[in-house]
């Protein structure tokens, strides 16, 4: 099976340039992860998943909070509303940061969003409390970004990041995007402590119903419908050689 390259700041340019021209594959996602209107997915993260991650960076009211790889900031403007964070935002993507921006002014929420990357996200030193990165770091699962998100936060701080990892990785089947992800191994190399990495099964049945319907509609000419149902029929052959897991670790003191 041949491995797909990892998509460039360009290709996320025009998914999310899709995305703000029609609606429809947000009402799937919506409808499977049971997100409110206001809440703009760029990832598979479900209401209950985002739940576990507030819960895990422990905010208080004035914290500061970077949603690295933050797509069109949904999930990081909905944790700054819940905690009373102040929140910064981070994606490669020009075109992510500008819908990100939009729907802050929507909700009315005081944010930055501003263009870097996984591992140079381009903010000083131990300048924020919490990170937050939702299904995006197998993007680039490399030492060099947990280094970055250890930087960026201040003594104490904490980090939650989702992912999937591969069961056996060594198994060729699953992509090499997948397959070299290891979240315990590269938090404790870049010098984190009170590692935890968590299987979460019901992530996966709700990705599992969420890929077949996908799999299954015509996206006629929708390129939002197509681009989901492109995907759910790369992901559907391997997804059971995979598990959802939820990262979290702490910077010492």
């Amino acid at each position: 099976m041949s491995e797909r390259r990892p998509p460039s700041a360009e290709d996320f340019d025009q998914w999310y340039a899709n995305m703000a021209v029609t609606s429809s594959g947000d009402e799937v996602k919506r409808r499977f992860l049971g997100l409110p209107a206001h809440v703009l997915s760029s990832s598979l993260l479900a209401w209950d998943g985002l739940a576990e991650v507030v819960e895990a960076l422990r905010l208080r009211p004035g914290d500061r909070l970077l949603d690295l790889a933050c797509g069109r900031g949904g999930y990081g403007l909905e944790i700054a509303a819940r905690t009373g964070a102040t929140l910064t935002g981070v994606d490669f993507s020009r075109e992510a940061i500008t819908q990100a921006e939009g729907l802050a002014r929507q909700r009315g929420i005081d944010a930055e969003f501003r263009v870097g990357d996984l591992a140079d996200t381009g903010l000083p030193a131990a300048s924020v409390e919490a990170v937050a990165c939702v299904d995006s770091i197998q993007f680039k699962p490399d030492v060099a970004s947990f280094q970055e998100i250890h930087r960026v936060l201040a003594p104490g701080g904490r980090v939650a990041l989702t992912t999937w990892e591969a069961l056996d990785r060594t198994d060729e089947r699953v992509m090499k995007l997948i397959r070299v992800v290891d979240t315990e191994s590269a938090l404790k190399q870049a010098g984190f402590v009170d590692v935890e990495v968590r299987d979460r099964p019901e992530w996966c049945s709700t990705e599992r119903a969420l890929w077949e319907e996908a799999e299954s509609l015509d996206p006629g000419d929708d390129p939002a419908l197509r681009s989901l149902h492109d995907e759910a029929v790369r992901v559907l052959p391997t997804f059971d050689l995979t598990r959802r897991v939820l990262a979290t670790a702490s910077v010492g003191e």
